[in-house]
């Protein structure tokens, strides 16, 4: 049993967490919001005590009673950017983008695809650079190589609402662990599906960061692990073959993982993730400090996770 707690009880996956003027922004999939919009998002002044401001995210036509996931936003020139992803079920998901003049929102798509011709893609995440230069990270499906599924790619952005359509390759699948089902039916074949997905993405002691989720969100294969770069685009190595930053072992949680970085109070980096609660019902909020040590990030916070490997 884990001594962890979470920082908001209620549902509240893929958790996202923006910084603007001194106060949190935390947005999450999840059920759908008061006024019939999607993505809760919530407020706090010091990451413990979270107030509901309703829905963000005004229905797009089409996908009234679609399945929204996994929303980041990004601040620019006066404006909040939503990216996110919108399907039906696990179906027909592609990257999508909404603006706001508040980081509450609403939120209004612009009508927009932002990766035409891709049958599936999710978990967009913006990044800027030091020199200014915005770049989108996201999840989409491979069906060639040894490892097939859902794995991370990098585009360079021309603006908040456009890709420059050359997708890098962050990271294919090269482990077990992120296998997320055997013997899946996709695609029309029988596949053993591996996933990597939920990649966000920092630079800290002059190398990037990429973060991101294996495995299995609905159960404790689900976990954090990262690789290291030079540049936004790569080429990114893996320092470790395993979840080397969250996972069950190492917590005592179920499936921690879809995690992004957030400075906390203090002025330390924060990593933000989900677990599930004991009962496997809800996907609830969590936040730890992130340490950087000469060995790399890792994270600490509890007797759990100082005892463990």
């Amino acid at each position: 049993m884990t001594s962890l707690s979470p920082r908001h009880s209620a549902y509240f996956a893929d958790p996202f967490i923006l910084k603007h003027q001194d106060r949190y922004y935390a947005f999450g999939t999840g059920r759908s919001a008061r006024e019939g919009r999607a993505f809760e998002v919530l407020t706090s002044a010091d990451l413990q005590h979270w107030e509901s401001l309703g829905g963000a995210l005004l229905p797009v036509p089409g996908f009234e009673n679609g399945d929204y996931w996994a929303p980041e936003v990004a601040f620019s020139e006066g404006k909040f950017y939503m990216y996110y992803s919108v399907g039906h079920g696990d179906k027909g998901h592609h990257l999508r983008v909404a603006i706001s003049a508040t980081p509450e929102g609403p939120y209004e798509d612009q009508n927009l695809n932002l990766v035409s011709g891709e049958p599936f893609s999710i978990d967009p995440s913006p990044f800027q650079d030091e020199d200014g230069q915005w770049y989108l990270y996201y999840a989409r499906d491979f069906l060639d190589g040894a490892r097939v599924g859902t794995a991370l790619v990098v585009d360079r952005m021309l603006s908040m609402t456009e890709l420059a359509g050359h997708p890098q390759v962050v990271l294919r699948a090269s482990q077990d662990w992120q296998i997320y089902q055997r013997n899946r039916e996709m695609y029309g074949q029988t596949l053993d599906w591996h996933t990597l997905e939920g990649a966000f993405t920092v630079k800290r002691n002059g190398k990037y960061f990429c973060f991101y989720s294996g495995g299995a969100w609905i159960n404790d294969t689900y976990g954090v692990n990262y690789a290291v770069a030079d540049h936004p685009l790569g080429p990114w190595t893996e320092p470790f073959d395993h979840a080397s930053i969250l996972n069950t072992h190492l917590t005592g949680l179920t499936g921690p993982g879809h995690n992004s970085i957030t400075v906390m109070p203090d002025g330390q980096d924060g990593i933000v993730f989900h677990a599930w609660d004991e009962e496997r019902t809800r996907r609830q909020l969590y936040i730890l400090p992130l340490l950087w040590t000469p060995e790399g990030p890792r994270v600490e916070g509890t007797a759990v996770l100082q005892g463990s490997e």
